[in-house]
C-alpha cells in the first residue's frame, strides 16, 4: 500500500498535512519523518492532519499519530485531525483515543477553533 503526503503552510508555523492512502507499517515512517522535520527547532506550532484520503490505518499508523501529538505537546504546540473516514475513525474509537485528541468534522470547524484559540492568545 502507498501513502502520499502534501504539506501546506497556512501561515507561519501552522501546517496542514494532507494524507492519501494507507497509513501502515510500510508507510508510517513517511509521516514520522515529515512531522519530525516540521517540529525540530520549533518550526511548527500547529499541525493538522487532513485524513480525508486515508483509507486504512494500522497500529503503526496509530502509533505515528500519537507520536506526532506527543512531539508537538513537548514544543507547546497543537496537533489536530480532520476529515476522518468512517473506518479510520472507528479504529480510534475502538482504542478509545478520540476523547484525548483534537478531532474535527471538517476544515471549517477546525478553522473556527483555531480562530478562537489565536484570539485568546492575542488577548492574553
Amino acid at each position: 500500500m502507498t501513502l502520499t503526503l502534501k504539506v501546506t503552510e497556512l501561515k507561519p508555523r501552522f501546517f496542514t498535512i494532507t494524507l492519501a492512502g494507507a497509513l501502515d507499517s510500510s508507510t508510517y515512517m513517511l509521516l514520522d519523518n515529515k512531522i519530525e522535520n516540521l517540529v525540530t527547532g520549533g518550526a511548527a506550532r500547529i499541525i493538522t492532519l487532513d485524513m480525508s484520503g486515508v483509507t486504512y490505518i494500522s497500529s503503526m499508523g496509530v502509533r505515528s499519530v500519537f507520536k506526532a501529538k506527543k512531539n508537538l505537546a513537548r514544543q507547546e504546540g497543537a496537533f489536530l485531525m480532520v476529515n476522518l473516514q468512517p473506518q479510520v475513525k472507528k479504529v480510534f474509537e475502538i482504542i478509545d483515543a478520540l476523547p484525548s485528541m483534537q478531532v474535527f468534522a471538517n476544515m471549517r470547524e477546525m478553522d473556527d477553533y483555531l480562530t478562537r484559540m489565536q484570539s485568546n492568545e492575542e488577548n492574553g
